[in-house]
């Protein structure tokens, strides 16, 4: 098995709780709303981590607002890049596979300006041989296609395998092992219950760096 690793990236390389947080308590602000209704945000948004569009439509009746739902989310994507930031070993740890001779890839599903937004904000988007956005190819996580195109822009073929890192059970996990990578599933605890085919189970990005250097040990 050839050495390549995709990843997914919110809630896998970046801290997207944290970053909500905080764009939530803007939020509050902005529309002086109350301590509780952060609180209402932050629920909300963790329940199912329902789709931007739902989200920000429950959003604006519950809240009476003016704003359209369209205006809502756009504003969302533009401040989210600059609330994100990678969990602790993430930058280090990809860099250190690359060193390795590893190909490095990012898989994600989401709008183009925001995953964009946060990968270049990060500093990811200098540590990975290459990347694929669902919202700039038009395919989606578990699609196999998505797959394929991150593996082509770094340089690897899915054919020769590889791992995919993910926290989602069926768009990373699912997903990567029917495009042919072994998966490493990242348990957050928002699957409770959940049966799962994950390769490995780990508790973060950096522990999966981790276990795939060890695996890959020159004899």
């Amino acid at each position: 098995m050839q050495r390549f690793a995709l990843f997914d990236l919110d809630r896998t390389l970046i801290d997207l709780e944290h970053a909500f947080l905080r764009w939530a308590e803007e939020f509050a602000e902005h529309h002086r709303l109350k301590p509780e209704d952060v609180a209402w945000l932050v629920s909300l948004d963790q329940g199912v981590h329902p789709h931007r569009e739902v989200f920000f439509n429950e959003v604006r009746a519950h809240f009476a607002l003016a704003e359209s739902v369209e205006e809502l989310w756009a504003g969302y994507r533009k401040r989210m890049p600059y609330l994100v930031q990678c969990y602790p070993g993430v930058l280090s740890g990809l860099g250190e596979l690359r060193t390795a001779g590893w190909r490095v890839g990012i898989v994600t599903n989401g709008m183009a300006d925001n995953q964009l937004g946060k990968l270049r904000r990060t500093g990811l988007a200098e540590v990975v041989d290459g990347y694929a956005v669902s919202g700039v190819e038009g395919v989606r996580k578990p699609d196999a296609r998505l797959f394929q195109i991150a593996a082509q822009r770094c340089g690897a073929s899915l054919a020769e395998g590889g791992w995919m890192v993910g926290d989602n059970l069926v768009a990373d996990i699912a997903g990567g092992q029917a495009a042919g990578l072994r998966g490493i599933w990242v348990d957050r605890g928002t699957w409770p219950g959940h049966d799962h085919r994950a390769d490995h189970v780990v508790a973060d990005a950096a522990e999966a760096i981790a276990l795939m250097r060890d695996t890959h040990q020159p004899e």
